[in-house]
């Protein structure tokens, strides 16, 4: 006898949320390739780089590790942290005020959760930033960028929206080199948004995953002009190559010692602390070494080279395009081709990109899943898809296109052609 099931009870601020954006279009390539289908993988962005070697032996070496460790995270590692932030961005941040936790994303999630305010977040911007406050059932106020200031925050956009409520309680979130457009804020714009910051009290988070990645190695932290109000997000998956590892860091300011301790209050009812072995390993990592800087100058020449390559073949549409400044993502704009678009029946970046991938396997990803409307014609390319191990042998020689990156080179000229169908 079979008896009916338990009504569906779901809490509100879930029903109708879609898995992530990202990982969903990873597991339909997935599924794809498995049918035998071709397919040029411009969706996920994981790092297509191997995590160094004395990472890795430092995670073996610690592999036995098994106790739980303090919610903050590993005192060592804490150190690591505080000395990695002052040595790489000329930073002091003392260790007390350096949180761990499995991944920078549960610690947004969860400085969401423990903080009472408006989100404030610039568009296009990652895609998860939006539904983990959707959950939690924050209110969210989407700030527009321009393509031709690059997809940065103007100050202006920001005192407009704070002024004629000046003593509401703001969070914004800032990430930069950016997922998904691949740019950087400038420092002159970085010392006027903090000025704005600064006059309304707003805590920003100042998401830096991708911050080692900026391609000239000279990433600049908004907390230089803010330190009051910033709080650093960082972590191991981007510049390490470990994403699957799960290990993030916050670095606070001692202003907002009191918003930390909520936080790891928080950690303690829900992860409890990060992974012992991982944490003993990444100590390694943070306290670096003249290898780990090799493979970071390499890996920035790798990426620079086939961004500038990506860029230069997509601008054969006309699409001017500016090249990436760092991380891994391109964010072209192809509204020149709307009008023919929108004959095949094609009138959202989500219908282009689902047209795109049928007819020809090429995976991206629609601007309308990183804020930006249904109607305009951007979409994100993550240009991972090459043999990061073979690139960093080569990084002194190699040559960008079929030589470094032959599927990625393929799936560019499969995207142009198409494309020119429409011009």
């Amino acid at each position: 006898m079979r008896y009916s099931s338990p009504d569906i009870h779901l809490n509100l601020n879930v029903r109708g949320l879609k898995p992530s954006a990202t990982l969903q279009i990873n597991e339909k390539c997935a599924a794809l390739m498995s049918e035998g289908k071709k397919v040029y993988r411009f969706g996920l962005g994981q790092s297509p780089f191997p995590i160094p070697d004395e990472v890795v032996n430092s995670l073996k070496a610690n592999a036995y590790r098994k106790e739980y460790l303090p919610v903050k995270g590993l005192r060592e590692l804490r150190d690591a942290i505080a000395a990695f932030n002052e040595r790489v961005q000329q930073i002091e941040i003392k260790r007390q005020n350096v949180l761990v936790g499995p991944g920078s994303k549960e610690l947004i999630f969860l400085l969401q959760l423990v903080y009472y305010g408006e989100l404030i977040i610039p568009t296009p911007s990652w895609v998860s930033y939006a539904p983990q406050a959707k959950i939690i059932g924050r209110n969210i106020t989407w700030v527009p960028t321009r393509k031709e200031d690059n997809w940065v925050l103007q100050p202006e956009m920001l005192e407009k929206l704070a002024k004629d409520d000046p003593f509401r309680p703001r969070l914004v979130i800032l990430n930069y080199p950016s997922n998904p457009t691949g740019y950087a804020y400038p420092k002159e714009r970085l010392k006027q948004l903090a000025k704005v910051a600064r006059k309304y009290k707003m805590i920003i988070v100042s998401d830096e995953i991708y911050g080692l990645l900026n391609f000239e190695g000279k990433h600049d932290s908004i907390a230089h002009y803010y330190p009051e109000g910033t709080i650093i997000s960082s972590g191991l998956s981007k510049w390490c190559g470990a994403g699957g590892w799960r290990l993030g860091f916050f670095s606070f300011p001692p202003e907002l010692v009191w918003l930390q301790e909520a936080l790891a209050v928080a950690a303690s009812e829900t992860f409890t602390s990060t992974s012992a072995p991982i944490q003993y390993a990444a100590i390694t990592a943070f306290q670096g070494s003249p290898a780990i800087e090799k493979y970071l100058l390499d890996s920035r020449k790798v990426l620079k080279a086939i961004g500038c390559y990506l860029t230069d073949e997509l601008n054969e549409l006309d699409i001017q395009l500016h090249y990436p400044q760092g991380a891994f993502y391109l964010f072209p704009d192809f509204s020149r081709f709307k009008d023919k678009l929108r004959e095949r029946g094609i009138y959202t970046s989500k219908q282009l990109c689902e047209k795109l991938l049928e007819e020809t396997g090429v995976a991206i990803l629609p601007g309308s899943d990183f804020g930006r409307p249904p109607g305009e014609m951007t979409c994100r390319m993550a240009y991972v898809d090459f043999d990061g191990n073979h690139a960093l042998k080569v990084a002194d020689t190699f040559k960008a296109g079929e030589e470094l990156c032959p599927t990625m080179s393929e799936g560019v000229q499969v995207l142009k052609n198409w494309m020119s169908r429409y011009s």
